[in-house]
């Protein structure tokens, strides 16, 4: 019998995305080994006997702090997620069902657990905890409603979206992504389903053409900015990165040898590579033993330490402190870490990159609305103009569908076949200019 609770437990984990096949049997493992703990009892008291439980482990000397934390890991999975049963009975559930009062500050809290157990960003966590916090202050402002009394409803989250469809006029790609962190909010801590969604007001957004730059106008941006600067927005147009996987990037990263940039975990957690460009290779190269000097005078200050991905740092507890894993564009000054406390030396802002093509984009007096990303657009469309086939300049950019490619055909048809207007048709056949007399 318990045999098969755990193994409906691993498939749950799995499906669920909790863990890999992998991973999945040693949460198990831990389930195990509490039962076992309780003598096989399903007890009112689960709260003293976790904590028993964990205590005895803490002091166990065969055990690894890493593994104390996957065992805490593996109970709050089992009786918070799995076991709704058994989660209702025990008194330190954390997911109160849907007529339960509701306070909004352990709702942000439950919130930004369940993300991380689930190894998202850091970046879409702080956008779901601002979108949900957006939705109660809507609840409490416009509707009236107090939460911790009435609960919440999916009628809630059907009214919000259409207020901001309606009333905020948002953009459809903005109401999506407060619908992405209602629904992971419903779902995945309240367990509460959203059964009237369909009938919310849905933000629309006719096709929308990229903005190019051509290559004219991407050389006179390049002669408005220097340095590391400069070498940041030749290696975003060079290789078509998002201004994320260009902040995000390590040293380990860059292979010389192929002429390739891997981006590890990019948009969708995806790894991919992208193209290396020869004529930045010397300067890059100088760039990292400007870093390495750096990465060297905070070890000698007796820091050094990188933030790790997920949970690699307990894995290689060495690696953190390797030149290897550092940030190709670390930031300017060290700085202590949200998660942990740590002091350590992160990436430079996104905002600084972006200020830099803004005023380079002045200097250069291009009236197009070019921001970072248009270099990415750029990219895609002036490899396709080359004659790159479609489907390598999908895999360059990291799209999961090949239509997101296309987007670029539209804009080369627009660019290479230009029609000729029917007033330069009107004056060659008169055989003369367009008067200038009357032009401002």
């Amino acid at each position: 019998m318990i045999e098969d609770i755990l193994s409906d437990f691993q498939n749950f984990l799995i499906s669920r995305g909790f863990a890999d096949k992998k991973h999945a049997p040693f949460y198990a493992h831990w389930v195990s080994k509490f039962i076992a703990f309780s003598n096989n009892e399903v007890s009112p008291y689960f709260s003293e006997k976790k904590q028993k439980f964990l205590e005895q482990l803490s002091r166990s000397s065969g055990v690894t702090d890493w593994q104390k934390e996957q065992a805490k890991t593996a109970l709050k999975l089992y009786f918070e997620q799995f076991d709704k049963n058994a989660a209702k009975l025990y008194s330190d559930s954390v997911l109160p069902p849907a007529n339960d009062k509701i306070d909004p500050p352990s709702i942000i809290k439950m919130l930004s657990e369940a993300i991380r157990i689930k190894h998202y960003s850091y970046k879409t966590e702080r956008a779901y905890i601002n979108w949900v916090k957006i939705f109660f202050e809507y609840l409490t402002d416009v509707k009236k409603k107090d939460v911790q009394k009435a609960g919440l409803t999916s009628v809630d989250v059907r009214d919000y979206l259409s207020f901001l469809a309606l009333r905020k006029r948002v953009s459809s790609s903005t109401q999506n992504q407060a619908f992405n962190a209602l629904l992971f909010l419903f779902r995945d801590v309240l367990k509460i389903e959203l059964d009237s969604i369909g009938e919310s007001v849905r933000a629309k957004r006719g096709p929308k053409l990229p903005v190019v730059l051509t290559k004219d106008e991407v050389l006179e941006i390049f002669k408005h900015v220097s340095g590391k600067d400069k070498l940041i927005l030749q290696l975003l147009y060079g290789t078509g990165m998002r201004i994320s996987e260009l902040t995000c990037l390590r040293v380990k990263d860059i292979d010389f040898g192929t002429g390739l940039i891997f981006i590890r975990s990019g948009k969708g957690d995806k790894d991919r590579s992208t193209i290396l460009p020869e004529y930045l290779k010397n300067e890059l190269r100088a760039h990292l033993e400007e870093v390495k000097k750096l990465h060297e005078k905070d070890l000698t200050a007796g820091y050094g330490e990188v933030q790790m991905p997920d949970s690699l740092e307990r894995k290689y507890p060495n690696a953190a402190k390797e030149f290897g894993w550092q940030f190709v564009f670390p930031s300017a000054r060290l700085s202590p870490d949200l998660l942990d406390g740590k002091i350590r030396r992160f990436y430079m802002t996104p905002k600084a990159i972006q200020n830099a093509m803004a005023k380079a984009v002045e200097k250069a007096g291009i009236i197009k609305h070019a921001t970072v990303h248009t270099l990415r657009h750029s990219f895609a469309t002036h490899l396709l103009i080359d004659g790159v086939n479609i489907r390598h300049v999908q895999e360059l950019l990291g799209h999961n569908h090949v239509e997101t490619t296309m987007i670029y055909t539209h804009v080369i048809r627009d660019i290479t076949n230009v029609p000729q207007s029917p007033l330069d048709k009107l004056y060659a056949a008169e055989g003369a200019a367009a008067p200038l007399k009357g032009t401002i």
